[in-house]
């Protein structure tokens, strides 16, 4: 029987057209817009100003521009070829041909569409600054991988990632609510932007050879792979140094917050990852690294809400 052949299928791809585009999404990364949601809004209820329709806007807007992210990614990467079929990360639909360029640039304007409503609604509530955020976030988005200076291809991914999923992100989550902004939500939103970088860490470990092939320079290529082995190593450390810092009141408004300590948790759940990456576990092994923080980070941004918010 005559055709074209399918690309073949990997160990645990899921079959189907809403699979393929389930995947595209890439849901390991998601926690990286929920966590600091999950952190604003703790925060705000700790201070007495929490308001849950504000903050489930907020979680709508931050998983549309992850989501959004995650789509143009796919898309411009495809066009650089950096994702062949060597490729050792989940499958690309672009790349193995599983959805046209074109599907995936509509499926990336419908999903940044959505941040509008939510930064029209939480502008209604907290003014001017929303508009600023969104749209930088949105501009983003697709400069991550797209435009004249695609931020990952000049090692800038780490940066963008680390402040947009962690101080931007929890500062707009816990403005939303108070109406009101504060350098406290801000600094403790370090703690999931480092572990939202420890994700880029790990992509950038797994794929350092085609990256390099391909001329995109992050900071794996860059600098090595040994550094990015490190580099997660900080991420993860730092991230469990911040929760300490904020339970002692040592960040922030000087307040103990003794119930932040359970933030440490996810951190120390890590321990094994950190000596399996330390160790040179390389390929597609890295894929489990990769679920296994992004876990770690929903707990995180989970656990310092909870804490604050009982504190």
């Amino acid at each position: 029987m005559s055709g074209t052949a399918l690309p073949a299928q990997r160990p645990g791809q899921r079959e189907g057209a809403l699979a393929v585009w389930l995947d595209a999404m890439r849901p390991k990364t998601l926690p990286a817009a929920a966590a600091p949601v999950l952190l604003g809004t703790g925060v705000a209820w700790g201070e007495g100003v929490a308001h849950i329709p504000s903050a489930i806007v907020a979680l709508v807007g931050a998983l549309a521009i992850q989501v959004g992210c995650n789509f143009a990614n796919d898309f411009f990467d495809a066009r650089t070829g950096v994702d062949g079929p060597e490729r050792l990360g989940p499958v690309r639909a672009v790349s193995a041909g599983l959805v046209t360029p074109r599907a995936m640039a509509i499926a990336t304007a419908i999903a940044l569409a959505l941040v509008v409503p939510c930064v029209a609604y939480l502008t209604w509530r907290g003014g001017w600054p929303f508009v600023a955020i969104g749209m930088a976030a949105i501009v983003l988005a697709i400069a991550y991988t797209g435009g004249p200076f695609p931020l990952a291809y000049l090692g800038l991914g780490d940066i963008f990632v680390l402040v947009f999923f962690g101080p931007v992100a929890v500062l707009w989550t816990y403005a939303a609510q108070a109406q009101a902004w504060s350098w406290t939500p801000a600094l403790a939103g370090l703690g999931p932007g480092l572990l939202a970088t420890a994700l880029i860490c790990v992509n950038n470990l797994r794929d350092v050879d085609g990256d390099r092939a391909a001329g995109k320079r992050t900071l794996a290529v860059k600098f090595g792979a040994a550094f990015a082995r490190l580099e997660y190593l900080f991420c993860v450390v730092a991230a469990g140094a911040l929760a300490l810092a904020v339970a002692t009141g040592a960040v922030g408004d000087g307040t103990a917050r003794p119930w932040v300590l359970a933030a440490l948790a996810p951190c120390a759940w890590l321990a094994p990852t950190c000596a399996s990456v330390l160790g040179g576990l390389g390929g597609r092994a890295l894929n489990a690294v990769l679920g296994r923080t992004g876990r770690a980070l929903f707990m995180y941004g989970a656990l310092m809400g909870l804490g604050w918010a009982m504190s």
